[in-house]
Order: C-alpha cells, then sequence, then structure tokens
C-alpha cells in the first residue's frame, strides 16, 4: 500500500466515526496540512469512495414514532443478472433505507424505518411479496438498540456497589 492509500484509509477511519470532525483537528491527528486532508476528502466525495455523511439518531428519545424492520427475502436470481435487478427494483422504493446481498438461507436483507407496524406490513405485502422473483420474507422487528453504528445507544449504569470507608 503507497503513502496516499494510507493516508486515505487514516481519513476514512476517522471519519467513519467522527464525520463533524474539524479538519485541521484532523490534520494534526494524521500530521499533515488541513488543506491536504480537505483535498484528499474532496477526491474522495468525487471518486464515491466517501458516499455521504449521516447523523445517527436516538429515535427513542423523540416523540417520533419509528419501527425499524429486517426483511430477510428469498429470491429466484435472473439469468445473465443474478441479484442485481431485484435489489435495485426494491432499493427504488423511497421507504426502503438499505438493501443487502447476504448469505445463508435469503438472499437479500431490506432495511426500513416507519411509523407502524402496520406501514411495515403494508410495504412486504402490497410492494415486496407480490414482486415475482420474491420467493419468501421473514420480517424482523428492532425492539431496542444496544450499540448502533459504533456508538452505545443505552446509559452507563453507575457502579452499584457500596463505598466503604475506613
Amino acid at each position: 500500500m503507497n503513502k496516499k492509500q494510507e493516508f486515505r484509509i487514516e481519513i476514512l477511519k476517522y471519519l467513519e466515526k467522527h464525520s463533524r470532525v474539524d479538519l485541521g483537528e484532523l490534520g494534526v491527528l494524521l500530521g499533515a496540512e488541513e488543506t491536504d486532508v480537505a483535498n484528499e476528502i474532496a477526491e474522495m466525495e468525487k471518486e464515491k469512495i466517501i458516499c455521504g455523511y449521516h447523523t445517527l439518531i436516538d429515535w427513542d428519545k423523540t416523540s417520533e414514532e419509528k419501527v425499524v424492520a429486517l426483511i430477510e427475502v428469498r429470491v429466484t436470481p435472473q439469468r445473465g443478472q443474478g441479484f442485481d435487478r431485484i435489489a435495485e427494483r426494491i432499493y427504488n422504493y423511497p421507504e426502503v433505507n438499505a438493501v443487502y446481498l447476504i448469505s445463508g438461507s435469503y438472499d437479500l436483507l431490506v432495511t426500513l424505518d416507519e411509523k407502524s407496524l402496520k406501514e411495515v406490513s403494508r410495504f412486504v405485502s402490497e410492494k415486496l411479496s407480490p414482486i415475482d422473483s420474491v420467493l419468501s420474507t421473514a420480517t424482523h422487528f428492532i425492539l431496542k438498540k444496544y450499540k448502533d453504528h459504533g456508538t452505545i445507544m443505552v446509559p452507563k449504569k453507575e457502579s452499584e456497589r457500596m463505598l466503604v470507608t475506613p
């Protein structure tokens, strides 16, 4: 790996966890000039290595109702196109957050954030299941997030041990 690739990897590792970092601060951490860091980030955005920036929100602490669903989908791959055409059809639905090709007994994993179980059910029954190549689905709901994208989502418990003083 050359120096430019190593520099990029260091930037990416840091940005993945701290996307709101000050570029001057990142330059200091990496031992590089702020302009070099900014130019490298701009180049990686242009090359679509950096695809976007996201904010992790704990929706449970707001008044907004959200249901997160993970839907496993078993499909028949299409000749010459494999899973790509089916995945494209699914990810073009506006309510779909992500589509992954996975290993195991299912082929695709689809994630949704909706306001209710009924909306998720409607999506699966009216849009996903009727697709010709879809053989079966299994829907799972996130009940509680303990850790998401490397961030612990539950408050740390204070020590329950009694203080003992001599």
